[in-house]
């Protein structure tokens, strides 16, 4: 990831903290889950949509997304980071099931494996991602659409997420293979 994306950083950490925009971004959340919910896809708990390499595809997503899902869910360590890209996978992943699903984006919300969602997830995605720019705009908020574990990475390297919780395991090491719930302040 670049540099110029790192310092955006802390424009997004500020815009994921303030109401007005958590808001009208959880609107979008909510307006996906209320469009999923009528079409009724099946998700088998596999882990494949996580596991991307594999899988063949990539999530992107916006750096306010992924600011707003940092200060929600802990933040994976540059270590669990590392080894999420070298296995080809998100650092969310633990087990077959997601770390931080309540505050994933949109790209996660809206794919699933499940093929006969396959014919209206690319128009719910295109939909939501330009009320999600439509966000930005209104807000003054930079708009960059990038892979998620790259901007992952530029939050994660940089120096803005010193006050939120990190991944631990009890006895005070990295994650390493704990579920995400287990999380201490910094």
């Amino acid at each position: 990831m670049s540099e110029a994306i790192g310092t955006l950083v802390p424009g997004w950490l500020a815009a994921a903290r303030e109401p007005r925009v958590v808001a009208e971004l959880e609107l979008i959340f909510a307006e996906a889950s209320r469009a999923i919910a009528a079409r009724g896809p099946a998700c088998w708990a596999s882990g494949r949509c996580c596991n991307f390499d594999a899988a063949g595809h990539r999530l992107y997503a916006t750096g306010l997304e992924t600011a707003y899902c940092l200060l929600r869910a802990a933040v994976p360590s540059q270590g669990d980071l590392a080894a999420a890209i070298a296995r080809g996978g998100c650092p969310y992943q633990v087990l077959n099931l997601c770390g931080a699903h309540g505050h994933k984006p949109i790209g996660c919300r809206v794919y699933f494996c499940d093929r006969s969602a396959q014919a209206w997830q690319q128009e719910l995605y295109e939909r939501l991602l330009a009320e999600l720019r439509g966000l930005h705009e209104r807000h003054a908020v930079s708009y960059v659409y990038a892979e998620w574990r790259g901007l992952l990475s530029a939050f994660v390297e940089g120096p803005s997420l010193a006050d939120v919780p990190r991944f631990v395991v009890p006895n005070g090491g990295d994650r390493g293979g704990a579920t995400p719930l287990t999380v201490r302040g910094q």
